[in-house]
């Protein structure tokens, strides 16, 4: 099957993007290598991170590509081959993966959105930050370690107690 994928340079996208054991806590254990195949991958094929929060078994981000460039699907087939090579190999692997010399760590596709306008950017940062508290790994979003909430603080855009409006009607950055 052929999968259709919104490809428009320069565009913004919003990612989910998920481990094959949905039990795994493999991307916080292992965050300083899921970081470091980003910033290899970054270097080469550059793009700005919008917004981003990982979670133990999957990651949310938003990703705005360079005027011109829309490969987005690359950026993150090296990002999760750099992180699958950099840790240790202990996982299961169905035998279709072997077959495909996969090993087994990501979820093959990944939902992707590309970003309408500002209202829709806006929704999906919310949406992106608040996920630690969606999932009760956290009472608020700034305690969330993995998460580019804590740039959105240092750069005044939303206050340590922010919540997202998730609760309260609010927008972020109010």
């Amino acid at each position: 099957m052929h999968y259709r994928r919104a490809l428009i340079p320069g565009g913004t996208y919003f990612f989910t993007v998920a481990l094959a054991d949905r039990k795994s806590a493999l991307l916080v254990e292992q965050a300083d290598a899921l970081r470091e195949a980003i910033r290899v991958v970054k270097l080469r094929h550059p793009f700005e991170i919008v917004a981003m929060v990982v979670l133990p078994d999957h990651l949310y981000a938003v990703w705005r590509l360079p005027q011109g460039d829309a490969d987005y699907p690359t950026r993150w087939s090296l990002i999760k081959a750099g992180f699958s090579r950099s840790i240790p190999k202990d996982e299961r692997i169905r035998p279709s993966r072997i077959a495909k010399r996969e090993r087994g760590i990501w979820q093959r596709r990944y939902w992707e959105h590309l970003i309408r306008d500002d209202q829709d950017l806006q929704t999906h940062v919310d949406y992106i930050h608040h996920n630690p508290v969606k999932h009760g790994y956290v009472a608020q979003a700034s305690a969330w370690p993995h998460s580019s909430i804590h740039r959105y603080i240092r750069m005044g855009w939303v206050k340590e107690d922010w919540s997202g409006g998730i609760e309260t009607g609010e927008g972020y950055g109010e």
